[in-house]
């Protein structure tokens, strides 16, 4: 017969091992998990929203306001903190690398969770696997705008440019951005010839639009819309399917007779995959309570965002169309990045 012995412990470790023996055994007696516990005691300490990009962006804008709306519900302050870099890949990635304790969240982006997926060659995160969706933030359409004194007074007029010699050129604040992938889905629906001309942020690219430079882009209804209303801008078209609330006046692009056209740009906070489902639902639960706020829909609203509620088997099954719906315009697109 083969022996075998228990080693020893230490005196105040054999104690402590007990101990834990004990409570494991005495919250299985309550039919408690530890999961069950550890959501009776969240949040114990302040809670930590990562935002991908830089202070001033749509996202921090979005993300301080939720983050603010959400200390009240969870009796916790929430800190927003900037990790920006590589088109949101750092920030998200640092939180699906996280302990999945619900202290640590991500304010994902249309960018980071749908066309990264394709975008980039080697991402170190997997949008859908390594994270567990908590609440849809919103989302906005994205204006497609011409310079104020330009001819073109709509969509087909610049159809009717694209087809002829030369074309027209859009700019966007960026490769593989929502703007650039925007107008090669309305390329693609026109026909006819349009130019991307990418910049290194979205400023300096409507700057040139305003000037005549580019023809046309495509950018978020709080950046434009104030130039719009001073004359520096025209807006043409919206890129829902239906109107923005922004800017009700402005038709969709898809009333234009440019077929099926419904991208839009949005928001939705994430925590690490593991987070255990009683966490995730008191996170829920919060989230509701302040999105349900006044204050913060008027706030949200400024920014041109637009809410919808969806429920967690919803935010997933959303999260897996807008993969595939994004893939195919990057891959129409040519964009890769190393």
């Amino acid at each position: 017969m083969t022996s075998f012995s228990i080693p020893s412990l230490h005196p105040r470790l054999a104690r402590r091992t007990l101990l834990a023996a004990a409570c494991t055994l005495g919250l299985a007696a309550l039919g408690l998990s530890p999961a069950a516990v550890l959501a009776q005691d969240y949040p114990s300490r302040p809670v930590k929203l990562i935002v991908p990009f830089g202070p001033g962006t749509t996202t921090d804008i979005i993300s301080r306001v939720i983050g603010e709306a959400l200390a009240k519900p969870l009796g916790q302050a929430v800190i927003v903190e900037n990790r920006a870099g590589a088109g949101g890949v750092i920030g998200s990635d640092l939180v699906a690398k996280s302990p999945a304790d619900g202290y640590t969240l991500v304010m994902g982006t249309v960018g980071t969770h749908a066309i990264n997926a394709t975008l980039y060659k080697k991402l170190p995160y997997d949008p859908l696997k390594d994270f567990s969706p908590v609440a849809f933030a919103g989302y906005t359409p994205t204006l497609l705008v011409v310079a104020a004194n330009s001819p073109f007074k709509s969509v087909k007029d610049l159809a009717a440019q694209a087809a002829k010699p030369g074309g027209v050129s859009f700019a966007s604040a960026g490769n593989g951005t929502s703007g650039h992938l925007a107008g090669e889905l309305l390329k693609a629906r026109l026909g006819g010839e349009m130019v991307h001309v990418p910049y290194k942020e979205g400023g300096l690219a409507m700057s040139d639009v305003m000037g005549g430079q580019v023809q046309f882009m495509f950018y978020h209804p709080a950046a434009v819309l104030p130039h719009i209303k001073a004359g520096k801008l025209r807006a043409l078209g919206a890129s829902s399917a239906k109107r923005s609330a922004a800017a009700p006046d402005v038709p969709a692009i898809a009333e234009q007779g440019a077929g099926d056209f419904d991208l839009v740009a949005w928001f939705m906070i994430y925590a690490p995959a593991a987070t255990p489902a009683p966490v995730l639902a008191r996170l829920r639960d919060a989230a509701a309570q302040a999105m349900a706020s006044s204050e913060v829909v008027a706030k949200l609203g400024a920014q041109g965002l637009e809410l919808r509620s969806m429920k967690p088997d919803e935010l997933a099954a959303f999260g897996r169309t807008e993969i595939s719906k994004w893939s195919e315009l990057v891959k129409r697109s040519g964009a890769q990045v190393d």
